[in-house]
């Protein structure tokens, strides 16, 4: 190949396995969330001061699989469908502040006390970016 050629590819061609920028930032953002805290995905969103809580949920859903992906959560404190048990398997070995479900809640699910759970980036958070 000559050279040409190969500056003239687009990086995603060069890396297929590089994650797009704005990725990593949401990915580096769910790390930095202390065990037992957790933040929305419009949280996320805002402290990175780019994007909204869709796309911080659809980076999730494709690359969340790597980091504490339980830590990034729904801003009414529902359980991620289809993930309910493990998640809470973790919220449970983090001390994560819960308000246990009702009777009448389908599932008799738990959620989480948002209050109490929601992390704002403030201590811990150096190289905020």
């Amino acid at each position: 190949m000559s050279e040409e050629s190969f500056s003239a590819r687009a990086p995603d061609e060069e890396h297929p396995d590089a994650l797009p920028e704005y990725a990593e930032r949401v990915l580096d953002v769910a790390e930095r969330i202390p065990p037992g805290r957790v933040m929305t995905y419009g949280d996320v969103a805002e402290w990175l001061e780019e994007g909204g809580p869709r796309q911080v949920g659809r980076v999730m859903a494709l690359y969340g699989g790597a980091v504490p992906w339980w830590r990034v959560v729904r801003a009414d404190g529902a359980l991620l469908a289809g993930h309910e048990l493990r998640a809470l398997g973790h919220y449970r070995a983090e001390s994560t502040p819960l308000k246990e479900a009702s009777r009448a809640a389908q599932g008799h699910l738990p959620r989480l006390d948002m209050r109490r759970a929601r992390w704002d980036g403030g201590e811990s958070a150096q190289g905020h970016t």
